[in-house]
């Protein structure tokens, strides 16, 4: 089996919502997300610089360790971001996964699912994740999902997923995404 790559697809589409490339012209969009103190409190911290936000995302456009989605309603409205990176064998990390305000009901389920299917599509079988200690609804949304915490730090606790456990996910939570996700390279 060969090594899986990053790719940065047009579009994943799922039920009701849609991923498609950060850009530049997300600078302010991010910024706002990642600044606001509640939506940003597990978060690494980010310099409320729009300007510093345009420059990483344009050192981001080249790069291709990594996929940064602004995740979005099928009618192209933004409302959240999610980040795969790290790459370790056939295994991704994924995080900078925040949601706005404007965010359908089933969100967290729906682009969870559909981040582990496009990994899944592009090669990876596993993935690893940490969560900070704090934010306890999103580590048990995790273990919900089948993720095993393998280690922690001062601040974070290490999460892996195995195939199985997210195919597993894929499954159960089947009508989140009962077609899949559907990606446009």
């Amino acid at each position: 089996m060969s090594t899986p790559q990053f790719r940065k697809p047009r579009s994943v589409r799922g039920r009701q919502l849609m991923f498609r490339d950060a850009t530049v012209a997300d600078a302010e969009f991010i910024l706002a997300l990642r600044t606001d103190e509640k939506k940003g409190e597990f978060l690494s911290a980010t310099t409320p610089d729009v300007q510093a936000q345009r420059d990483w995302l344009t050192r981001y456009a080249a790069d291709d360790t990594q996929v940064y989605f602004i995740i979005c309603k099928l009618d192209g409205t933004p409302c959240g971001t999610v980040r795969l990176y790290d790459q370790r064998g056939d295994s991704f990390c994924w995080g900078s996964w925040i949601k706005s305000d404007q965010a359908p009901s089933g969100f967290g389920v729906e682009s969870a699912l559909m981040i582990y299917d496009f990994a899944l599509q592009i090669g990876f079988q596993r993935a690893h994740f940490d969560v900070r200690k704090g934010n306890a609804s999103v580590i048990q949304f995790h273990e919900r999902f089948g993720a095993v915490k393998v280690d922690e730090s001062e601040d974070d606790y290490f999460f892996e997923m195995s195939n199985a456990a997210i195919k597993g996910a894929l499954a159960q939570y089947r009508k989140y995404l009962p077609d899949g996700a559907t990606v446009e390279f």
